[in-house]
């Protein structure tokens, strides 16, 4: 079987988003816990920001422009690593365990993968697009 381009026609079709999708759930189990009650304000900032990734992704999606994709993409991607960053504060005040975090982390990681790989793709795509007009 010949390498098919799996063709994406709406934002919950792209990999990315659902990886988000899947850190959102993450992320409100973890912050539900009785350690994070205590602080109301690192809860919903981590709940923002993990929102924010799958948020960006779809409006970036429904853009008319590449460059605009590209842009909120990157929004998405800077929003991963503020809640990674959030997570060591969490970790530190032991609100969440080493494991929990170890697993949330990696998923942050693997999305900021993807979404590197993403704007990439559309960077080289618009400069070929250019290129042909």
């Amino acid at each position: 079987m010949a390498n098919q381009q799996i063709k994406i026609q709406r934002f919950e079709d792209l990999k990315e988003w659902q990886k988000a999708r899947e850190i959102i759930k993450m992320i409100y189990l973890a912050t539900d816990k009785s350690a994070f009650r205590k602080d109301w304000a690192l809860t919903t900032q981590m709940r923002r920001a993990a929102i924010s990734m799958q948020s960006n992704i779809a409006e970036g999606f429904e853009r008319a422009r590449h460059r605009e994709y590209v842009q909120f993409l990157t929004i998405a991607k800077a929003s991963a690593a503020e809640l990674r960053s959030q997570l060591y504060t969490a970790l530190d005040l032991a609100y969440l365990d080493k494991t929990d975090f170890d697993a949330i982390y990696k998923e942050l990681v693997y999305l900021s993968r993807m979404l590197n790989r993403h704007i990439s793709y559309l960077k080289d795509y618009g400069k070929t697009e250019k290129a042909i007009r």
